[in-house]
């Protein structure tokens, strides 16, 4: 009886250990930003639920796309105003060519974006190859390391972040980024996922 308890006690602990490593602190987590070498990808913020991508073939169609709502907008702003008052270097925003995507990544306020086919929403209307190339892109992207001292963003889409990295992300939200930390080998640990509305919480809990 005694061996089985001592037994449970260790199952607990080592459980409530792998707990703690795969959800940092805020503080750790806070830490890891302000060194840099994270790659954070970030689905693009909340948007209007009754439009659609009409004309998904010509990104510069913006007029019909599903665009950024108040609430994405201000979620984007919110981010980045944290990321700014964290002291946190980002080197690079790389976004998707859709207009939400572009929006997103210019109102996180680190200059002017990058946007790239690599990383845009492809569903029906590419190839299954063309999809395929595209989760291998953001895959590689995610794995490849920031400039010394920096973090890179790259904004894009569900599709596009479930195809690349998984089942584990099939409930990924609007705003919510998953920050990756690259292992110099052509591979990437998830340091956390963090959704939108926790960025002014993490700036206040500095």
């Amino acid at each position: 009886m005694l061996h089985t308890l001592r037994l449970c006690v260790l199952l607990v602990l080592f459980w409530a250990l792998s707990a703690f490593a795969e959800s940092p602190t805020d503080a750790a987590l806070i830490a890891a930003l302000r060194e840099g070498g994270n790659v954070i990808v970030l689905r693009h913020g909340a948007t209007f639920t009754d439009q659609a991508d009409t004309n998904p073939l010509d990104p510069k169609d913006t007029a019909h796309q599903r665009q950024l709502n108040d609430a994405g907008k201000a979620a984007a702003k919110a981010m980045g105003d944290a990321l700014h008052t964290l002291k946190v270097p980002v080197g690079q925003v790389t976004t998707s060519q859709f207009q939400r995507a572009v929006d997103t990544g210019t109102l996180l306020g680190f200059g002017a974006v990058t946007p790239t086919a690599d990383i845009s929403e492809g569903g029906l209307v590419v190839s299954p190859n063309e999809n395929n190339r595209r989760a291998a892109a953001l895959k590689k992207l995610a794995a490849t390391a920031p400039a010394a001292g920096t973090n890179v963003i790259l904004v894009t889409h569900k599709p596009n972040i479930l195809d690349a990295f998984g089942k584990d992300w099939f409930d990924v939200r609007e705003g919510e980024a998953s920050i990756f930390k690259p292992d110099g080998k052509g591979g990437f640990t998830l340091v956390a996922r963090v959704q939108a509305a926790d960025w002014p919480k993490l700036a206040t809990a500095n």
